[in-house]
């Protein structure tokens, strides 16, 4: 394989755009788990080196997919947030219906919260101090714009809607390990339905964890 090396900076940041697109298109395909660098080279078209001059390993690429799926969700997040809460409605209405609009978004974006799943146990390995510490940054900021999104509509979390924020997103990637069920698992439940109470939707659970989150959050009145 050729390897013909970027001669400027945009020709470096739009190979670095086809590595993460290229893994973009491998979360749609497969479990994170699957997701390795020999089949990510062998797809962009380059040897494994070659990709290790962008990215410094596998996680590396991911921490950072993880980051711009992050700032995507948040752009839509704000819209949703603006179009699904009644600015007049009481406090406890207001925080059912932030529950509602966070656990349906996160639902229907698996790959983030099976990134988010993955952050401390692998993702946050196997790489740099320099890599973690401009992950991290980033994810203060990130952070810090839900926790704006999060106050404006409901703004008696007060300083709790920073630490409610922190625990949506880590709660979506727990959750997320659980679903969905493999093969034997549903099995199981077919062949023992009582043993179905203890599956969960990962929309319903969501919503379950951010209800009772707000409920302690939220000033008694």
């Amino acid at each position: 394989m050729t390897f013909q090396r970027a001669r400027n900076e945009e020709q470096r940041e739009a190979r670095r755009r086809l590595i993460l697109d290229t893994a973009v298109a491998m979360l749609d395909e497969m479990p994170l788990a699957e997701v390795s660098l020999n089949e990510l080279s062998r797809r962009v078209g380059l040897a494994k080196s070659n990709v290790l001059r962008y990215f410094e390993s596998r996680e590396a690429v991911l921490l950072e997919l993880l980051d711009d799926f992050l700032g995507r969700w948040l752009v839509d997040l704000a819209a949703e947030l603006a179009g699904g809460i009644d600015a007049q409605a009481a406090p406890e209405l207001r925080a059912a219906q932030l529950a509602e609009i966070l656990s349906s978004s996160l639902a229907d974006r698996p790959a983030l919260c099976d990134l988010f799943g993955a952050q401390g146990g692998v993702l946050e390995h196997n790489v740099s101090v320099e890599v973690i510490k401009r992950h991290k940054r980033s994810s203060l900021g990130r952070l810090a714009t839900m926790t704006e999104l999060v106050r404006h509509h409901v703004p008696e979390l007060g300083d709790g809607a920073q630490m409610f924020c922190l625990m949506s997103l880590l709660s979506a990637g727990a959750l997320s390990a659980y679903v969905p069920p493999p093969p034997s698992l549903l099995a199981a439940y077919a062949d023992e339905p009582a043993l179905g109470a203890l599956h969960m939707e990962l929309r319903d659970a969501l919503r379950a964890s951010f209800t009772s989150t707000l409920l302690g959050v939220l000033p008694r009145a």
